[in-house]
């Protein structure tokens, strides 16, 4: 079919006439006709091919057509919870005449869709689903068992159920943090394992907190975090419960099922940096372990060094390399000096190293026993962080230790006590 338009002819109308232009016959010769030489109506005129311009085809049907709404990128992927698309709509107040009419019959329809969905939901899930994802976080199982005799806080922590997904794979990889409070953060930090792909981990899994006393115990709260361990990035926070040790009684386990809490972060940082822009407590410096016997086959002192608790933190990086000194005054020369080995990067550190004074019992009333736990630096003088003193001038819970050493002889006798900076040697 040919594209081109015939040539318009000029004007040969008259200004009243109309300018209607006839489409040609399917003969050859084809003409323009006037309007009176058209076909009459009776006899209807037959088909002919239209020849127009190329214009006048791209013009034609250029309106749209109805407008398709574009997809969302929601549609190509599942969704996690079933909840609505579109938000319920607002429920519509009643008078309250409505409502004292109605009240038996809806009332009682509503007391059983709540009864139905809680026997296909299995309970309180409804709620759960029903309220904000942030605002149910998990439940975490624990247990506290507080040792008087031996100082000691036990914290067996179970298990976690229904935890946050924080990972890509709607799962996480949770551990638990420890902390008491108050008092420095790694100074008394303990940390359980790290569970991968899982929201309802199992653990296990006791941790001990050593050189507690029962002054502690009315004045301390065990603060649980459970995190999820990012290897790319920083550890997210999840949930974490407290819970105030003055409630535990002594030698009894206690059993906890805990919802965890979301707390601000800010919060803590304000408290953290009060905590140490405050003067430093004696009990901050730390505490010892230690064990005295006096052997009487040997005429020896035997001095053990367990363990060190809550030390201060001495490097930039929050932790101590610390060991610890021991002398026995009046000095006895190179044999009444005594150093333990140094342990990297900790601030509980466990010695468990024994050293032996060959001293009469007679003289013991007039010695005095120098421990000081020292933080070791490579290249530069050590940083002293806290001591002790047993002996006869010594008071409270020094003397007390000194006098059942001297008393019950062939026994071994292990006290707690407390780091101070009171007497600190002038020199390492």
């Amino acid at each position: 079919m040919s594209v081109s338009k015939p040539p318009q002819p000029h004007s040969h109308f008259a200004p009243g006439s109309s300018s209607h232009l006839a489409l040609p016959a399917s003969s050859s010769n084809s003409s323009l006709s006037p309007p009176s030489a058209a076909a009459p109506p009776s006899m209807p005129a037959p088909p002919s091919p239209v020849k127009i311009s190329m214009q006048e085809h791209f013009a034609i049907n250029v309106c749209p057509g109805p407008i398709l709404p574009i997809p969302q990128i929601s549609d190509f992927f599942p969704r996690f919870h079933d909840f609505p698309c579109s938000p319920p709509a607002p429920r519509e107040k009643q008078p309250l005449r409505d409502k004292e009419k109605d009240g038996v019959k809806d009332g009682g329809e509503v007391d059983k869709e709540r009864e139905r969905d809680k026997d296909e939901n299995g309970g309180d899930e409804r709620d759960l689903m029903d309220s904000d994802d942030e605002t149910y976080l998990g439940t975490l199982e624990f247990s506290l068992l507080f040792d008087q005799e031996n100082n000691c806080l036990h914290c067996t922590i179970l298990r976690a159920k229904g935890l946050k997904a924080m990972d890509s794979n709607g799962l996480a990889d949770p551990y638990v943090k420890l902390h008491l409070l108050p008092g420095a953060s790694k100074a008394n930090k303990l940390r359980t394992k790290t569970l991968k792909n899982t929201l309802n981990p199992v653990w296990n899994e006791t941790l001990v907190y050593h050189g507690i006393t029962a002054a502690d115990m009315t004045t301390k709260t065990l603060r649980l975090c459970v995190c999820d361990m990012d290897r790319l990035g920083r550890n997210e926070f999840i949930g974490e419960v407290r819970v105030a040790l003055k409630k535990l009684k002594e030698g009894e386990s206690k059993k906890y099922n805990m919802g965890l809490e979301r707390i601000a972060q800010n919060k803590e940082g304000n408290n953290q940096t009060m905590e140490q822009g405050a003067p430093v407590v004696e009990e901050e410096r730390g505490r010892i372990l230690v064990s005295l016997c006096y052997i009487t086959e040997k005429s020896s002192l035997a001095v053990g060094i367990i363990r060190c608790a809550h030390l201060a933190a001495m490097d930039s990086n929050g932790y101590s390399d610390p060991f610890v000194k021991i002398v026995l005054q009046p000095d006895m020369g190179k044999k009444s000096k005594y150093k333990t080995s140094v342990k990297k990067k900790t601030l509980n550190p466990e010695f468990n190293e024994e050293f032996l004074y060959e001293v009469p019992h007679d003289q013991l009333a007039k010695k005095t026993l120098e421990i000081s736990v020292w933080d070791y630096d490579l290249g530069m003088s050590n940083d002293f962080i806290g001591g002790v003193e047993l002996g006869i001038n010594a008071k409270g819970q020094q003397l007390r230790h000194w006098f059942e050493c001297l008393k019950y002889k062939g026994k071994k006798v292990e006290y707690w006590h407390t780091l101070t900076q009171q007497g600190a040697p002038s020199s390492d």
